[in-house]
């Protein structure tokens, strides 16, 4: 299995072994992904809880790590049978509902392996620092057609357009909608929608609601469109474009946190990225306009006295193929935040 670059375990690895559960304290093991490393194995116990261990070498530090729900690591020496007792890293998955996830998890560590970096407890806690805030939300459902390219133009302005600009620590902060405020980007004097489309006619973009493009209480409001198009021998994928948005991050871990949180709160799961993957996006026209003047948009001043009885919801249409003179910026290069 592979999603987004990192290779996860395979479901047959686990199938060999449930068969030939220990007794007692003792584990069942093989390696975990043995065509990327040696030093992964996949386990599992008398009560049937998976395991991924890590034999230590000596001087390699231990570790210890509880903060996650159903995911625990410790160091300790244990007898995995046909060896002899030995000192293992042990991250024991007691969640069966985290399965897909674990196994993703132990892919990535043994890809870190594979790069041979880190020490396996500083890569152990930069993998699970990653995962720990999807853990808790797992199993999740997929993201539909319309949510991928909704997160992907997202975080494509995030990471080309905003980043750049004003910095990897004010970028993520500024990135405000899936924590629930009105427009997906505010900060002071500025607030910017973002927008995906597919549309072959142009910029044809669907709006929710009345409050979607109406104007912050202080300052401007923008719209930034992304037109796509899918495409086999396209290079852009939503897990790609994540992955190269965390390296643009840097390592600072609040800023990652915060990172992850919010792609957590939009409905995005790693654990569905080799589906993702599977989904190959060309970039054919991006730009920012300004929301202003004759911008096409209804809002609650569109209907003075109130909006009729009995109408539920307002979705709509809009259309900017003939608004160019509102484009402020064709390129990221022309915007200055």
């Amino acid at each position: 299995m592979e999603a987004g670059g990192v290779s996860g375990i395979e479901p047959e690895v686990w199938g060999r072994l449930e068969p030939s559960r220990p007794t007692g304290e003792n584990l069942t093991a093989r390696a975990a992904v043995p065509v990327v490393t040696e030093r992964l194995l996949c386990a599992v116990d008398a009560e049937g809880h998976r395991h991924l261990l890590i034999p230590l070498l000596d001087g390699e530090s231990e570790l210890r790590d509880t903060k996650s729900r159903g995911l625990t690591v410790q160091t300790q020496n244990l007898v995995v049978r046909g060896q002899d007792e030995a000192r293992y890293l042990d991250i024991r998955c007691e969640d069966a509902g985290g399965h897909p996830a674990f196994d993703l998890i132990g892919g990535e560590i043994a890809a870190q392996f594979s790069a041979g970096d880190a020490a396996p407890a500083e890569i152990v806690s930069r993998v699970l620092a990653k995962w720990r805030r999807f853990w808790g939300q797992l199993p999740r459902e997929m993201l539909t057609r319309e949510g991928l390219l909704g997160v992907f133009a997202e975080v494509w302005f995030l990471s080309v357009w905003l980043l750049p600009r004003v910095g990897a620590a004010q970028a993520i902060l500024r990135w405000r909608g899936p924590f629930g405020s009105r427009h997906d980007f505010e900060w002071t004097g500025e607030s910017v929608e973002v927008k995906a489309t597919t549309a072959t006619r142009g910029l044809i973009h669907h709006i929710s609601g009345l409050d979607q493009l109406g104007p912050p209480e202080n300052g401007e409001l923008f719209l930034f469109s992304l037109r796509l198009r899918e495409e086999a021998g396209a290079t852009n994928t939503l897990p790609t474009l994540i992955a190269n948005c965390r390296t643009l991050l840097g390592p600072d871990a609040e800023t990652l946190g915060h990172f992850e949180t919010a792609l957590m709160r939009a409905g995005y799961s790693p654990v569905h990225d080799e589906e993702y993957a599977k989904v190959h996006l060309r970039v054919v026209e991006e730009g920012l306009f300004a929301v202003r003047g004759d911008f096409p948009r209804l809002t609650a001043r569109s209907f003075p006295d109130g909006i009729p009885s009995g109408v539920e919801r307002i979705e709509y249409e809009i259309n900017l193929n003939t608004f160019n003179h509102l484009r402020v910026a064709q390129r990221a290069e022309e915007w200055q935040p």
